[in-house]
């Protein structure tokens, strides 16, 4: 059981990781340092969105749109660490 427990906080760890890098990467297409023009960057931010769409879509229908700023990101965040924090406490139960 111990192995589950791993297996779901490497996943977390992955979501975290991933949402991280389409954050930074928003902001570094945003503020036009990145080139949506080159293949490579277009295929990352396509991949990105692809995984965390179905994360962020059922978010985003809650939140209240807000000027242009997506909180989504943010509050999937919150989530995944709010989850990683219910695992860690309830790591008995996987023994």
């Amino acid at each position: 059981m111990l192995s589950l427990f791993q297996i779901l906080m490497l996943i977390l760890n992955v979501v975290w990781f991933f949402i991280i890098a389409h954050v930074i990467m928003s902001w570094l297409i945003n503020f036009q340092i990145l080139n949506m023009h080159q293949q490579f960057v277009a295929q990352i931010w396509y991949a990105l969105n692809r995984i965390l769409e179905p994360l962020y879509k059922p978010i985003r229908r809650i939140l209240p749109p807000i000027q242009g700023i997506d909180l989504a990101p943010l509050v999937a965040l919150v989530g995944v660490y709010a989850l990683r924090i219910i695992l860690v406490n309830n790591i008995s139960a996987f023994y």
